[in-house]
C-alpha cells in the first residue's frame, strides 16, 4: 500500500521522530484537527494504532499499555474538550511513571481568546499531568523547523527520564491538503546517556568548548586534561571558561576574523560543558555535531546541532572517554595548528589602534596584577577583552547568565568583600556604569575595588559598524542608543561623585593621558582608597578599531574575491554573477 503523509512540517517532524525512538504505539481519538497526524500514519505498517472514541478511556488504555510492555505509548486527540478527558489517565501516569505521551491537536493558538468554535488555551496544565508540555509552531521557515526538531526530542527523551513519565505535545493544523508527501524529513535524533549506560563511540576531531563555568577543581582539571591528551582534543575558552591548562586556546580573535576560513579550526565533534557564553564569534566554532555534558542533563541546543546529551558530571565523562583510548600520548597538531595561527593574527594586531576600549585592553590585559580578579560588563567589554590574554593566576568574569547591564557594578563589589587584600578589577561602559552606580555608594566597599569606566556617552554597542542598528547611523543615538543621558560624557560628574563616596578619581581622554596614570590604576602598591578611571572614547573609534581587529588576516580565497570586486567594481560582479548563471 502507497503511503502517502501530510505536508505539514511539525507533524512530519513528529512522524519521523517517533519511528526514529522506536515509539510506534498509538490511541486514536476521532476529530478533525489531529487528521494530520492520524491520516498520515494510518497506512504505515510501522505504528500500531488502536481506535477509543472517548478520550478518558484511550488515556486509561494507554496506562495499562504502557505499563504492559514498559515502552511510550502515544494518545491522539482532537480539539476542543476532548484533550480535557485525558486529565484522569494522565493522572494515573504521572504517578506511576508510564511514558504516555498525549499528542493534542488544535487549530493555530493565535486563535485562542477569540471565539473562535473548538479553540480552548492549554498553555497551562495542572502540575501532576506531564512532566513536560509544549507547544509546537506551525513550520514556516528553518527556525521554526529547528524549534519543532528541539522541542519534540525533549517530549521524547522526557518520556523515559529520570524513571519516566507522561508528556504532552500541542500540535496545530492548517488543515493542509493533498496528502502527498512520499518521503519522511530526516530530522535530528538527540540521545541522552548517563553514567549507568553504555556510551557512543567518539571519533574524529575533537574540542571542547567552555562556556561560563564555576571553579575548576584539581580532579576535574585532570579528566579534562587526560581526555584532551588522548584524542588530540584542544579547549576553546573565553575569559568566563576559568580553564587555564595546557590545552586551553583563546579563540575568539580567530573566530572573529571576516575574511579568514576557519573552517580548517572547527572540530568534528564539538564537546560543549559550562553554562552561557558571552563570546559570540567562538559559537560559530562547532563542527558536525556537539555533545552536550552537564549534570542537568538538559537539551542545550546552543549550536543547533546538537545530537548527544550526557546527564553526568563533566569528569565522569572526560575520565571515560580518556580510559577509551591508548594510554600512549598523541601529538598534537590540533592544537599546534590553533596556536599557530592565534600567534599568526596576534602578531597582526597594529600598534596604532584608535583610542578605545579594544586599544585599552591591548595595554592593560597582560599587566594586570597576579592573582587579582577582574569582571567584564557584557557584550562590548568582554569581547573587547576576549581578544587579548590575561596572566594565568588573574580570575576572571562575566555577568552572562541574565546578560543585563544592571548589576555588573554590585556583582564586582560582592565579589571584592571576600577577600578584602586582593585586587579587584572591572571594565565597563558608561550605561552599565550610570545604571548600577548607586551600589559604589555602599558602606562595605574595600580599598581592593577598581572600576575602568569606558565612557562614550552612549551604548555604544549599537553604534558598532556590524552591529544591526548600525542600519540608523547617526540616527540610531537618539533612542537605540541612548546618547546623552548622564551628563553627556561630562568631565566632572563621576568625578565628583566617586570622590565624595571616597574613591580615588582618574581620567584619560586621550593615549598620552592614559599613559601617565594607568600605572596607579594597576599598582599593586596598598592604597587606602577604591578607585574609578574614567576614560573617554568616542564610539566612531571604537567601531573603527573592531573592524580592525575583524579583518587582520585573510585566506586566499578572500584576497581573490577582494581584488576581483576591486577589478570589477559592485556592477561588473552583479553582470558577471548574471552571466555565470545564465
Amino acid at each position: 500500500m502507497t503511503i502517502s503523509y501530510t505536508t505539514e512540517k511539525n507533524v512530519l517532524i513528529l512522524i519521523a521522530l517517533l519511528k526514529a525512538n522506536k515509539v510506534k504505539h498509538v490511541i486514536a481519538s476521532p476529530g478533525n484537527t489531529n487528521t494530520a497526524f492520524i491520516g498520515s500514519i494510518q497506512n504505515d505498517p510501522f505504528f500500531k494504532i488502536y481506535s477509543a472514541v472517548d478520550e478518558r478511556s484511550a488515556a486509561y488504555m494507554a496506562c495499562g499499555i504502557a505499563a504492559e510492555i514498559d515502552e511510550p505509548v502515544v494518545i491522539s486527540c482532537t480539539g476542543a474538550t476532548a484533550s480535557r478527558n485525558y486529565l484522569p489517565g494522565l493522572t494515573e501516569a504521572f504517578y506511576r511513571k508510564l511514558p504516555v505521551l498525549a499528542v493534542t491537536s488544535t487549530q493555530a493558538v493565535s486563535k485562542i481568546g477569540h471565539h473562535v468554535p473548538q479553540v480552548i488555551d492549554r498553555s497551562v496544565i495542572q502540575n501532576d499531568i506531564a512532566r513536560y508540555s509544549v507547544t509546537l509552531p506551525i513550520v514556516k521557515d528553518n527556525d521554526d523547523y529547528w524549534e519543532c526538531e528541539v522541542k519534540i526530542n525533549t517530549a521524547i527523551l522526557e518520556l523515559t527520564r529520570h524513571g519516566g513519565g507522561p508528556v504532552h505535545i500541542n500540535l496545530p493544523t492548517n488543515y493542509e491538503l493533498p496528502f502527498n508527501t512520499k518521503e519522511l524529513p530526516s530530522p535530528r535524533v538527540m540521545r541522552r546517556f548517563t553514567s549507568h549506560v553504555v556510551l557512543p563511540a567518539l571519533q574524529g576531531k575533537v574540542a571542547v568548548l567552555v562556556g561560563s563555568h564555576k571553579t575548576w577543581l584539581p580532579h576535574e582539571v585532570d579528566a579534562l586534561e587526560a581526555f584532551c591528551g588522548a584524542y588530540n582534543a584542544v579547549v576553546f575558552c573565553d575569559h568566563t571558561s576559568g580553564y587555564n591548562g595546557q590545552y586551553r586556546v583563546q579563540f575568539s580573535l580567530i573566530a572573529a576574523q571576516e575574511l579568514l576560513a576557519t573552517k580548517t579550526y572547527k572540530p568534528e565533534v564539538l564537546i560543549h560543558i559550562g553554562e552561557v557564553s558571552g563570546d559570540y564569534p567562538l559559537l560559530s566554532m562547532a563542527g558536525q555535531q556537539v555533545w552536550r555534558v552537564s549534570e542537568d542533563g538538559e537539551v542545550r541546543d546552543t549550536f543547533r546541532c546538537l545530537t548527544n546529551i550526557f546527564e553526568m558530571p563533566e569528569h565522569v565523562f572526560f575520565s571515560h572517554y580518556a580510559k577509551q583510548k591508548s594510554a600512549t600520548p598523541v601529538v598534537n597538531n590540533y592544537l599546534a595548528d590553533c596556536q599557530s595561527i592565534l600567534s599568526q593574527v596576534r602578531n597582526k594586531i597594529p600598534q596604532e589602534l584608535p583610542f578605545s576600549n579594544i586599544w585599552l585592553a591591548s595595554k592593560l590585559a597582560s599587566k594586570l596584577p597576579e592573582n587579582s580578579v577582574i569582571h567584564f560588563g557584557i557584550l562590548n567589554s568582554l569581547r573587547t577583552w576576549n581578544f587579548f590574554e590575561l596572566p594565568t593566576t588573574v580570575n576572571s568574569a562575566s555577568n552572562v547568565g541574565g546578560f543585563g547591564i544592571d548589576g555588573i557594578l554590585s556583582t564586582i563589589i560582592g565579589a571584592s568583600l571576600v577577600n578584602p587584600n586582593r585586587l579587584y578589577f572591572t571594565v565597563l561602559g558608561d550605561l552599565a556604569f550610570f545604571y548600577d552606580m548607586n551600589a559604589i555608594g555602599n558602606r562595605h566597599v574595600g580599598s581592593n575595588l577598581r572600576i575602568l569606566m569606558v565612557n562614550n556617552g552612549k551604548g555604544t554597542e549599537f553604534r558598532q559598524y556590524n552591529h544591526h542598528a548600525s542600519y540608523f547611523g547617526e540616527a540610531a543615538d537618539k533612542f537605540v542608543a541612548a546618547a546623552g543621558h548622564y551628563g553627556n560624557k561630562s568631565l566632572t560628574l563621576v568625578k565628583h561623585y566617586a570622590e565624595n563616596l571616597g574613591f580615588e578619581y582618574l581620567s584619560a581622554k586621550n593615549k598620552a593621558e592614559f599613559e601617565q596614570v594607568y600605572q596607579r590604576f594597576i599598582s599593586t602598591t596598598p592604597t587606602n582608597k577604591p578607585m574609578v578611571f574614567e576614560v573617554f572614547t568616542d564610539s566612531q573609534d571604537e567601531s573603527d578599531a573592531l573592524a580592525m581587529m575583524h579583518r587582520l588576516e585573510q585566506s586566499p580565497s578572500s584576497k581573490a574575491r577582494n581584488i576581483t570586486k576591486k577589478l570589477l567594481g559592485q556592477r561588473g560582479i552583479r553582470v558577471l554573477k548574471r552571466l555565470l548563471k545564465s
